[in-house]
């Protein structure tokens, strides 16, 4: 694909029409659980203006999950993606939501840098928060997703769900997305997932929506296919009637189908 094909192949606002729409809807509950659950939003784990997490309790010691907000590495917050830790909240999985630097204003290096460290961070301090620091996971969408791949290696995460996400970083490289995420060689080949598939991992859940741009839905199973290849426990969902925005209530929700992705993952 020339540069016109792969920037309309990898433009999911584009691709669905309604979108601002939705992001402003689930901005508007998103702020609404963090005026229900304030008492430990906006902890610092880093210098970054960005470097905080937004951390909901369950009722009671639980697994935590780690999420990881998209944006393709340029935009978006934490902020916007609260209202996800309702139905994971709902069966007891504690949810702590992760800012981090956006690009340009860092290298994806440093973003995944900043994702380590904020896992780190709250590995310290799981058990203060009224977690399980043995049964820590992590978890992101879109861009977010990325991240989830790039820190499976992190000693204390025990398994992750990663929702519509890229894998392959090449044709990032040649769209409008590198404009500000300025991709060197060497991020290329050390931060495409898919470019290094180890002889180990945890489990890894690949999520993405049926209706999908074709792209995503491809980078999904080419990943899902090389884990499985080398022989890596985890595997691949495809949700019907989903797109790249409307997949996200299905986290939302505690009987959705991402719900239950992420219960099946987490229970010991």
């Amino acid at each position: 694909m020339d540069r016109a094909a792969l920037d309309a192949a990898y433009n999911n606002s584009a691709a669905v029409s309604n979108s601002t729409a939705l992001m402003a809807d689930l901005r508007a509950r998103s702020d609404r659980l963090r005026s229900e659950m304030p008492r430990h939003v906006d902890l610092a784990y880093g210098d970054g203006e960005r470097n905080r997490i937004d951390y909901f309790p369950a009722a009671s010691r639980g697994p935590l999950v780690v999420f990881i907000h998209g944006g393709y590495w340029q935009m978006r917050a934490r902020e916007d993606f609260s209202a996800l830790a309702r139905g994971p909240l709902a069966l007891g999985i504690h949810i702590a939501m992760v800012g981090y630097t956006l690009a340009p204003d860092i290298s994806l290096t440093g973003i995944v840098a900043e994702i380590r460290s904020a896992i780190r961070w709250l590995t310290q301090r799981a058990e203060d928060l009224g977690a399980d620091a043995d049964r820590i996971y992590v978890s992101g969408w879109s861009a977010g997703a990325h991240l989830t791949a790039c820190v499976l290696d992190e000693p204390a995460v025990k398994g992750g769900l990663a929702i519509s996400g890229i894998y392959d970083l090449e044709p990032m490289r040649c769209c409008y997305i590198n404009d500000k995420l300025n991709l060197s060689e060497e991020e290329l080949r050390h931060l495409s997932p898919l470019k290094q598939i180890s002889s180990a991992s945890v489990p890894l859940t690949i999520a993405c929506g049926g209706s999908e741009l074709p792209e995503l839905r491809r980078q999904s199973a080419d990943y899902a296919a090389a884990r499985a290849r080398a022989g890596l426990p985890g595997r691949i969902v495809e949700i019907a009637g989903c797109n790249h925005f409307t997949i996200l209530e299905e986290l939302v929700k505690p009987a959705g189908a991402l719900t239950s992705l992420l219960q099946e993952l987490v229970e010991p």
